[in-house]
Formats: structure tokens, sequence, C-alpha cells
């Protein structure tokens, strides 16, 4: 390696660091590794000298030399989506609580670049792995199952001989948004989703089902709009779709808060007037979705406990008690929060009830 001024510089060792500090290599890693077996006047001598050579330990080495990793690998379906963002990072303050780094990895929804993730991780031979899954087939997990490093999911049950899990009853947060419009007088509504592949659209779509079977309405009163993506870009065009309907909904659930703020505009370009015209919910209670134009009513995921509980999970099952952990899931619940963007829906006049033309000379 070559320096600024053309000189070969070398790589710090731990023997270097040993040398100058005039202790054993053993010493020095135990002021690394396990500083409470070491007195304060070494370490502070041996940390001197670290800091003196610029020495950094090599996390390769040092996991050959004890057998585990000090990395988690977190495998989210999209980190534009701030839902995801917020799971990462309590899953984050989790892992650096425990001395742990943090690889944060975006599939995309591509279940291609999911498979080359979770090969790169094998490779690296991270601790363990939170994964929320974009292959719908289950074939990427159980391909890297096999490879014998611990996993948890997020964001999707599985039964407890699969492993490990953290979700959300979304069977229950589609009840209790449609639940809402319906107790609002609502009898129009449209469910906008992305692709039905997904557990949490058809679970979400599923609680929206319960809640008109609870009103006691048939399955048939709540249409149903599938985009190809859980992204804003999706919801403008689901909503200029809805926009193009003789008998436009009066109310509209989207699967998430993209999706509802992409409805949203939709709506506000076209001068639709929401709540009045239209009411909207969304999924997730992002932080945008407080901040809207007509702040949105949205049913809340517990994203930060979401990431900190799977975070934990993977921690006892890759840590020092691991030959008694018992895979198990945890499922947590949703929470309603009504913003401005329902209402009760606006009276549509009849052919026979038409309000008299406006006479400009009043």
């Amino acid at each position: 390696m070559t320096g600024r001024a053309g000189r070969v510089t070398q790589t710090v060792g731990i023997k270097d660091v040993a040398r100058l500090a005039g202790v054993s290599v053993g010493t020095v890693s135990n002021v690394l590794n396990r500083p409470e077996k070491v007195s304060e006047h070494t370490r502070v001598r041996v940390r001197a000298v670290i800091d003196q050579l610029g020495f950094v330990r090599s996390e390769t080495a040092r996991q050959l030399r004890v057998g585990t990793s000090r990395i988690l690998a977190i495998l989210v379906l999209d980190m534009g989506n701030p839902f995801f963002v917020a799971v990462a990072k309590g899953a984050e303050r989790a892992a650096r609580e425990a001395g742990l780094g943090v690889m944060l990895c975006n599939s995309a929804g591509s279940t291609a670049e999911e498979a080359e993730y979770l090969s790169l991780f094998t490779e690296q031979r991270v601790r363990g792995v939170l994964l929320t899954p974009a292959d719908a087939t289950g074939g990427n997990v159980r391909t890297f199952a096999r490879r014998g490093i611990p996993y948890v999911h997020v964001d999707r049950a599985v039964p407890a001989d699969e492993g490990c899990s953290v979700s959300v009853d979304d069977v229950a947060g589609g009840t209790l948004a449609v639940r809402h419009l319906l107790a609002a007088g609502h009898r129009s509504v449209t469910y906008i989703s992305g692709p039905m592949s997904l557990p949490q659209c058809r679970d979400r779509h599923t609680g929206a089902l319960a809640a008109l079977r609870e009103a006691g309405l048939p399955e048939t009163a709540l249409r149903h709009v599938e985009s190809a993506r859980l992204d804003v870009a999706s919801g403008i065009d689901a909503g200029a779709r809805l926009l193009g309907l003789a008998d436009r909904p009066t109310a509209v659930f989207c699967a998430n808060d993209l999706l509802a703020l992409g409805v949203l505009q939709a709506m506000y370009g076209a001068g639709v007037d929401v709540p009045g015209d239209m009411s909207i919910v969304g999924y997730d209670d992002i932080e945008f979705a407080a901040a809207a134009v007509v702040p949105l009513t949205s049913v809340r995921q517990p994203a930060d406990a979401m990431g900190r509980t799977a975070a934990r999970m993977l921690m006892e099952e890759t840590g020092p008690d691991a030959e008694g952990h018992r895979h198990r899931s945890v499922v947590l619940q949703p929470e309603l929060v009504v913003r401005s963007s329902t209402h009760a829906p606006a009276p549509r006049p009849s052919a026979s009830r038409r309000p008299a033309p406006h006479d400009p000379a009043r």
C-alpha cells in the first residue's frame, strides 16, 4: 500500500500493538474483546498504543478465531417505504445495545435480488438475518435455511416449525379500516392493494371483507383495484382509474400509506374533495401520513417494536443460551388513527333532486 508521499505503508496488526505496549497478543485480544479481564492500567496503556498506531481489528480474523460474527443482516422489501425504515431503525437500536452491527439491504421486491443477498449473507457468515421475503413461493428462504444461518421473518407470520417471526395482525387491521368507513355511513368502498401475492395485501383484504360481513353486507360491496407496486406512483394511477368510473366510490381503503398518499394526490389534482367527496384510509401510519395536505387516517403498525422484537429474538437464537431456544411467532396488534381524510359521505343529488342552477344575478 502506498501513502500520499509515495512511501509504502503496512497494515498494523495486533502483534505490532502487543510489541509496542510490552504485553502479549492475548492481552491485547482481551482488551478488545474481554476488557474486564485486564487491569485498568494495562487497558489504558494498550488503548493508547492502539490510538497511536491507528490499529483497526480485522472482523474477518476475529470471526475465524471465535467462530461468530458481530453483524446482523436486515433484508427488507422496499427501503423507499418509511415503514421499513422504521422497522430497520428499531432492529438497529436493539443490535447496537447488544454491541452488534447491522448490514441493511433492499430486495426491492425482486426474488432474484433477494436470492443474491441471501448468498452474500452466507459468504459473509453473518450472525443472523432479519428477513421480509419477496419470494412468495418461499423457495429462497428454504434454500437459505439449509445454510445453517439463523433468521427471523419480519412483517410475515410463519408457523413455528419454519422459524421465528414477528408480524402484525393484518386481518384485524383491515377490519378496523373498513369498519371505520362503514360506521361513517359509507356503502361504496374500494380496496386498493399491491400485488395479491403478498400475504400482507391478502390479509388486509380478508379483514376488509370481514367488516362487511359483520355489518350484514355482501362481499360484493367491496371493489378491488390491484396495483403492481405499493408506492405513490401506483396510488396516483389507481386514483386516476377511480376518477374514470361513473359510479365512483365514496371511500377508499389502501393497503399502505404510500398508495393512499398517491390516491389523495390524484383526487386533489382533479378537484375531488377529501373527505367531502371521498374518504381515504391508509395503512402503516408512516410519518408522512399526519403531514399530508389532508392528514391521513391510517392503521398504525408498531414498526419500531416489530424491529426491536425481531432483533432480540434473533440474538436469543444466536446467543450463549441458543441451545434452549424455541421458535415462536409474535403477533402485534394494529391501531386505527383517525384524522381528517375520513368523514361521513356527502349526499349525492338524485336525478329528481338536482340543485337549482346558479343565478348570477343573485
